[in-house]
């Protein structure tokens, strides 16, 4: 009995010791494995000084600098037509004739109710001068006693409308006068000249068509007339960059159907209306017009060729720099109370930030940034030249890195920076 015993203690006491032995083990390994901080592989970069220039970017169509869209003032049939599109032109040569029939009827209509007009005046001016000449003899005999009131009345009333017959005959010939004036005004608007010396880059009539004019609503579009020696490209630029343009500002342009060139041009005009896509929707889109005029010149450029241009908003020389992804954003921690509650009351702000590498730890640094590039961003203040920046990758540096986390630099990075 007394081994049987024994057996079972030895055999309990077996157990209870190796259920201790695998508790400490477990216990060893949740505890290494707390301890061991996880490393995060990055990219770096050495801060440098370079020559930053900052660009917007935008496209559109080009367009002459300087161009006339002819409408006729008048209505009628094209019976003149002596140019064709493409042709080059002379200020004041003929472009379209309309017929003229019934504007010139409408002419000597005027001047013949011109001539009348004034013949009444005259005539009316002859009868007044005899009906005052009376009035003032029946008037004389009046004062004498010569005359009754009742002739000197009827004297007076003839006087007086002689006179208004007068005056209405002078307004009828003034009328007259004005209406002769437009009816050769309108005559004269059936030849259209060229507004300016260019080139008839679109027409849209052809001889014998019949054309409305501006009277009735915009009125026949008939040619444009435009320098091709001038041109421009008109691009949009989203409202958030087109505060960053400035008049003069240089561009480079290139053209798509033109693509073994591009155009240095300057900025001539910058919009103030606003051309807004999807108004009141959550895809609203803000846009302004700039207009770059091309400073070269090339006779292969057309008037609604499509373009991008490069706007050069900023220039610095020679300043420190690191890449756009390196620079990000962190929320500022706030350790006092009193701090923390007048927080709560403004909107805080987060603050820019890189990290630095030293000693396979990341420094968080806060940045002033100054212009960009499309890969490098302006450090006005917060970091020294030669300084082990880390470049990437954007995701561990947008969300993942903090002060002091350990990191390992990839070796391509290494050598890149050698």
């Amino acid at each position: 009995m007394a081994k049987g015993k024994s057996k079972k203690s030895k055999k309990k006491l077996f157990v209870f010791g190796g259920l201790g032995l695998l508790l400490l083990i477990v216990i060893a390994l949740i505890l290494f494995s707390g301890d061991k901080e996880k490393i995060v592989s990055v990219d770096t970069e050495k801060v440098e000084k370079r020559n930053i220039v900052q660009l917007v970017a935008a496209n559109g169509k080009i367009e002459p600098v300087e161009k006339v869209e002819l409408r006729p003032e008048v209505t009628g049939e094209i019976v003149e037509l002596p140019v064709k599109e493409g042709e080059k032109v002379k200020k004041g040569q003929l472009l379209i004739r309309l017929k003229p029939d019934q504007y010139i009827a409408r002419k000597n209509k005027a001047k013949a109710n011109l001539t009348f007009s004034k013949a009444s005046l005259a005539q009316s001016e002859a009868s007044l001068e005899e009906i005052e000449a009376h009035y003032k003899r029946v008037n004389e005999l009046f004062a004498k006693e010569l005359a009754s009131q009742s002739e000197l009345e009827t004297a007076n009333s003839s006087y007086l409308r002689a006179k208004s017959q007068v005056e209405a005959q002078k307004a009828s010939v003034l009328q007259a006068e004005e209406n002769y004036k437009d009816a050769i005004v309108e005559l004269d608007k059936t030849a259209i000249y060229a507004p300016l010396d260019g080139t008839i880059s679109q027409l849209n009539v052809e001889k014998s068509e019949r054309v409305l004019g501006s009277s009735f609503s915009q009125g026949t579009h008939l040619m444009t007339v435009a320098d091709l020696n001038k041109m421009q490209a008109i691009v949009e630029v989203d409202e958030n960059d087109v505060v960053l343009i400035s008049l003069g500002d240089t561009a480079s342009v290139e053209i798509d159907a033109i693509p073994d060139k591009k155009f240095n041009a300057l900025v001539t005009q910058i919009g103030n209306s606003a051309n807004i896509i999807g108004s009141g929707t959550q895809n609203e889109v803000v846009n302004f017009n700039v207009e770059i005029e091309l400073i070269d010149k090339d006779n292969r450029i057309r008037p609604g060729m499509s373009c991008d241009a490069d706007i050069r908003t900023a220039k610095r020389e020679n300043v420190l720099s690191v890449p756009i992804q390196s620079v990000t954003a962190r929320m500022p921690e706030n350790t006092k109370d009193g701090q923390r509650k007048r927080e709560k009351k403004k909107k805080v702000k987060p603050k820019e930030v890189v990290f630095v590498e030293k000693g396979n730890l990341a420094v968080m640094k806060k940045v002033k940034t100054g212009i960009s590039d499309d890969s490098y961003m302006e450090i006005e203040s917060g970091l020294e030249e030669g300084e082990m920046i880390i470049s990437g990758p954007y995701k561990v540096i947008s969300k993942e890195l903090s002060d002091s986390t350990k990191v390992r630099v990839n070796k391509d990075s290494n050598k890149r920076n050698k």
